[in-house]
């Protein structure tokens, strides 16, 4: 039994085992591997594609699963008492909830799996499944360069945690002020994305566009980056902000695709987590 709260936890051989996993999802072989288990999540109504992937990955797999929402982890009951409880009846738990301290606290008491489905510092499952998509489109995705543009986020923060496990070059492009500690930063798109071949993006608050303007991904920027290079926006993304228009609906955008693996490398975590 494992827990996902930081992808720093892990080593590069736990990610490719789970890598594996997912390849042996797609091929069917786990089809009732969570018959008779029940998983609970805990997600909020504005969750999308984390919460329909996890909740398809277990209905594929034969599992239940059983929704509340995050806020149910912040009544006054304590979260050891909590577990307490989810202990006798569910198989795994999956958070969501903006305090990664919610999800350590319950890791200390659950004798059951828990897995982070986003907090404020971080998002492993979304990083497992762009690295699992990359290494379906690229050589050999840890000698690849990347670079994040965009704030000191859950985002940029997961990029970093990966680049740590993995052995991969990362750097970020953000406005003055933004820098994620202890990746060499950039205040210059062009400047920035000169040697790179992944260009990761994430949203970025409304009260910092005017700052990050000569961060902005654009089509002359990509083409100003190695040959080959990919565009890979943490969705929800906003055209005419982080990203052009134009660059979207160029040949250096990844594509809505390149997320179909989540379902596959969501189920592979569950299996992963399950694992004696």
């Amino acid at each position: 039994m494992k827990h996902l709260i930081r992808l720093t936890d892990y080593k590069a051989s736990d990610v490719f085992e789970i890598f594996t996993l997912s390849e042996q999802v797609m091929q069917g072989n786990y089809n009732n591997a969570l018959k008779g288990k029940s998983i609970v999540l805990f997600f909020p109504t504005t969750s999308v594609r984390t919460r329909i992937a996890f909740e398809k990955g277990i209905y594929l797999m034969g599992g239940q699963s059983i929704l509340f929402p995050p806020e149910t982890l912040d009544k006054k009951e304590s979260l050891k008492d909590v577990c307490g409880y989810l202990n006798q009846w569910v198989d795994l738990i999956i958070v969501r909830h903006n305090k990664i301290e919610v999800l350590e606290e319950m890791a200390k008491y659950s004798t059951v799996p828990i897995v982070n489905a986003m907090t404020d510092c971080n998002h492993p499952c979304e990083v497992l499944s762009d690295m699992f998509s990359f290494s379906k489109i690229r050589k050999d995705f840890i000698k690849d360069k990347y670079l994040f543009c965009g704030t000191r986020g859950n985002i940029g923060l997961a990029w970093k945690e990966a680049s740590e496990v993995m052995g991969f070059e990362l750097e970020q492009c953000c406005a003055k002020g933004y820098e994620i500690d202890g990746l060499v930063t950039y205040n210059n798109i062009m400047e920035a994305i000169s040697g790179k071949d992944i260009v990761c993006t994430d949203s970025l608050p409304k009260n910092s566009l005017e700052e990050f303007k000569q961060c902005q991904v654009t089509k002359p920027a990509m083409e100003a980056a190695n040959k080959g290079a990919v565009l890979n926006p943490c969705p929800p993304f906003y055209r005419g902000e982080e990203v052009t228009e134009e660059v979207i609906e160029s040949e250096f955008f990844v594509g809505y695709a390149f997320k179909k693996y989540l379902l596959d490398v969501q189920q592979a975590i569950m299996l992963y987590c399950l694992m004696d």
